[in-house]
């Protein structure tokens, strides 16, 4: 089976990850990836570029596989924390829109693609055929050899050839249960600023790593205890959460994120985080209502 080679490559690789989101065109790979490396599985795009980042600074090895259209919400990650930092990011994306498409709207964003990736500076190869095969080989080489993203477009072409079993479909699990909620929550005035909130947890500080995100956090955080384990953010909006999960499930070091109600509440990373549910990772939500690194503009939380 074509999918177990193409997995075996990855791991002879030392990929010990491979975070996903999948596509129609590559359902019996989703169906293995599990059975053979750590899965962490997606809602959105965008998010496994910052998973990715966090399992890098761990020291981890992965690999990011989605379809090529959730290369449009990825883009700005990927050029603002990616490249900005200097990290490795092997991407297999299912290449849709240019090979006998039946969905119209997978073709005007997807055609377009190489001609995108080029435009960005970021490296892309196109696999077609059974024969290309060793090409992903070079695809995880280059990310790592050279720390920076490297996108191979998988055209459905590739995975066609001799008719061969298909992994058996594991049964959904039971779904059935109860749940009883009660939630009553009064809101006060708020007694501290952001900057007291960010100077108390910095106070607390031990051998916890932490993730600061984008703009004034992070300043407030350097003016109130610069450490080796912090990591500042600069750009790639809502990935804060995203990059310290990546780092709690890549390391058994303590994780602290600090996030805001604007950033924490534009991911679809809190149902990833629930899914995988690591000890180690605390999510401190800066809940002040406003987008505080554009001008205090109040969000939809206050």
């Amino acid at each position: 089976m074509r999918e177990g080679c193409v997995l075996d490559r990855l791991a002879a690789l030392g990929i010990d990850t491979v975070v996903s989101l999948p596509c129609d065109r590559t359902r019996e790979l989703c169906a293995l990836i599990p059975e053979r490396f750590r899965a962490v599985n997606l809602t959105r795009e965008e998010d496994g570029i910052g998973i990715s980042a966090g399992l890098a600074m761990a020291g981890n090895r992965s690999v990011l596989h989605m379809q090529s259209s959730g290369l449009g919400n990825s883009l700005n990650a990927i050029m603002s924390l990616t490249v900005t930092f200097g990290l490795p990011l092997p991407i297999l994306a299912s290449w849709r829109g240019v090979y006998r498409e039946a969905i119209p709207a997978q073709v005007p964003f997807n055609r377009a693609v190489p001609d995108l990736l080029a435009a960005l500076g970021i490296p892309y190869t196109i696999i077609r055929d059974p024969e290309d095969e060793e090409l992903i080989d070079g695809i995880v080489r280059d990310a790592y050899d050279f720390m920076r993203p490297h996108v191979g477009l998988i055209l459905p072409s590739f995975w066609e050839g001799v008719e061969e079993a298909c992994p058996a479909q594991q049964p959904f699990p039971a779904r059935a249960r109860e749940s009883v909620l009660d939630y009553r929550r009064v809101f006060r005035e708020p007694a501290m600023t952001r900057n007291d909130a960010i100077r108390a947890v910095a106070a607390a500080l031990d051998g916890e790593a932490v993730v600061a995100n984008i703009g004034v956090p992070s300043k407030e955080l350097y003016a109130a205890r610069d450490r080796d384990l912090n990591f500042y953010m600069l750009g790639s909006y809502t990935q804060a959460t995203p990059i310290g999960l990546g780092l709690s499930l890549g390391t058994d070091r303590d994780v602290v994120v600090l996030d805001g109600d604007g950033s924490l509440l534009g991911t679809a990373v809190l149902p990833v985080v629930a899914a995988e549910a690591p000890e180690n990772l605390t999510i401190v939500c800066l809940d002040n209502g406003a987008f505080g690194s554009t001008g205090n503009q109040l969000t939809n939380a206050y």
